[in-house]
């Protein structure tokens, strides 16, 4: 029987002929089903071959880097030319090619690592014809390593004269246009490697990112807090008002919730003898996306033993004011355009009720009667479902009238106990709680309440909400009979809070979108994805 033919690879016409091409065909052909194949790529795969033909690797891993840009030019910044050449010190850098000026005989180019960017001189009277030949050949984007002294320019400039350039990674698809950059906010969101090499700001945002997430570490560990982990996948749920992702244990054949809060583990902690945790990791909520909300995100939550609401009132703006000295420099800041003062000491505390009626404008004729209010509710295209309780009509009146006001910091406190499943009722009038919301430029930035440490009440307030997932609240508590018998050995009062770490990078670092302060948002999938 005769053999079958092997199916006929396609053919691209490239500006060289070399046997290296064939190397490639999985790159062209892959680029060619997806539309993307264009004469820039194919110059670059041309590049690539003519490396290969000379025998020298596309990616190699030998090369020595001992000096990084940043401190190369910190170090040696204010020296003068004389100086310089007083060094008489060979500098072995490395770093992508971002910038590149050649006239003929010779080129200027900026290379760019983690830490600065730096430009770099090549001449083919100091390297020689035949590596000066292959310097041509880069593109911008290659990474290289760079040896060399440094030399000040006529205009006075820190240059790396370079005696060898060494390709250290081809890159073979081009990066977006020198003037233009990244605009598409979508694409920044989904490339974001492409992202972080031509926006500065992006990688100085996720910068500032790890400052704050270490002085938040810094600051709890110094009073005292000790950071713990708890289990990321639930068997049941709890911790706040939220939909949970569903998932599936396969060898222990168990349905499995990825948390929405790490609460009731840190709590039965306190129950264990803990006296001061905290957890800085990932939460997982199954809703809406939009500039405040992404389904994964991450949280610290922090609790304190014989401790009360209004004690983390105190600590909380310490943090907030310490963390923005240490970061900005100052604690009033500039957010999208509006002067926000986070000194700590001059942040307002106002009741919630007290709040509907000064800031809201909604009058107690209408936020203490059960009709009256739901009524207001509709009127302004609100939902409301069926047996839902006068605190959650409540709390919607003040997220449309109050909520958008608070732009300056405020703690509003004593939540109605309709809507605080897990917070200590107030022993003067038990139908609000010892629970406070901070908000700031018209955003939640964190919730915290004195905790609930009575197992009969609680187990009375875990039924009142299963009856309200029974009647269509998906977003209610569950039952968790292994925490009421936690609390049943007894847990010490006890104050606890939870703060958005995206939230406050936005807040520190100017930020429109909670998209601009995670690395990789979650998006639709780029087949269905609206560009």
């Amino acid at each position: 029987m005769a053999s079958q033919d092997k199916p006929r690879r396609r053919e691209y016409k490239l500006p060289v002929k070399s046997d290296k091409v064939e190397r490639f065909h999985p790159l062209l052909d892959a680029l060619a089903n997806r539309d993307e194949l264009n004469e820039v790529i194919k110059n670059r795969v041309a590049k690539a071959c003519q490396y290969l033909d000379a025998e020298i690797p596309l990616y190699p891993n030998d090369f020595v880097k001992t000096d990084d840009l940043g401190h190369t030019l910190t170090d040696h910044d204010a020296l003068d030319e004389e100086a310089l050449q007083a060094l008489d010190r060979v500098f072995s850098v490395a770093g992508r090619i971002v910038a590149m000026r050649s006239f003929g005989k010779v080129a200027f180019f900026h290379i760019q690592d983690a830490s600065a960017r730096l430009q770099c001189y090549a001449a083919r009277e100091d390297m020689g014809e035949a590596a000066y030949g292959l310097f041509k050949k880069l593109d911008i984007g290659d990474v290289v390593g760079v040896t060399g002294k440094l030399f000040r320019t006529k205009t006075g400039e820190l240059t790396l004269s370079s005696s060898t350039v060494r390709l250290l990674t081809k890159s073979m698809r081009p990066l977006p246009e020198k003037y233009h950059g990244l605009k598409d906010m979508e694409i920044r969101y989904r490339q974001r490697y492409v992202d972080l090499i031509v926006t500065p700001r992006t990688a100085e945002i996720f910068k500032i990112r790890t400052r704050i997430v270490s002085g938040l570490r810094r600051f709890l560990d110094e009073r005292g807090f000790v950071e713990v982990e708890t289990p990321m996948m639930q068997a049941i749920p709890g911790g706040a008002s939220a939909k949970p992702f569903l998932t599936h244990h396969n060898a222990l054949d168990l349905q499995l919730y990825m948390r929405i809060a790490p609460e009731l583990y840190l709590k039965r902690l306190l129950v264990g003898g803990f006296e001061k945790v905290y957890e800085i990791g990932r939460n997982f909520r199954n809703e809406g996306i939009s500039t405040r909300h992404n389904p994964e995100f991450t949280m610290c939550e922090f609790y304190w033993a014989y401790a009360r609401f209004d004690d983390l009132m105190d600590l909380t703006e310490q943090m907030y004011a310490t963390l923005a000295q240490d970061v900005c420099g100052t604690t009033k800041i500039t957010y999208q355009g509006q002067d926000i003062d986070l000194t700590a000491g001059t942040w307002q505390r106002v009741q919630f009720h007290e709040s509907l009626e000064k800031i809201g404008g909604v009058s107690p004729g209408i936020y203490t009667d059960y009709e009256a209010c739901k009524a207001h509710v509709l009127k302004h295209g609100e939902k409301v479902l069926k047996g839902e309780k006068l605190g959650k009509l409540q709390a919607k009146l003040f997220d449309l009238f109050v909520e958008p006001k608070l732009i300056q910091p405020h703690f509003i406190y004593g939540y109605p106990t309709d809507i605080s499943p897990l917070s200590r009722r107030n022993e003067a009038n038990p139908d609000v709680t010892d629970r406070f919301e901070l908000f700031i430029c018209g955003r939640e930035m964190g919730n915290a309440f004195s905790e609930l440490n009575d197992p009969v009440d609680q187990r009375l307030r875990f039924e009142e909400q299963v009856a309200e997932k029974d009647a269509g609240d998906d977003e209610a508590h569950y039952m968790d009979e292994d925490y009421v018998r936690a609390l049943e050995y007894g847990m010490p009062p006890a104050a606890g809070q939870g703060i958005g770490i995206d939230r406050l990078v936005m807040l520190l670092t100017d930020s429109a979108s909670i998209r601009e302060v995670i690395l990789f948002p979650l998006l639709k999938p780029e087949s269905v994805a609206t560009e």
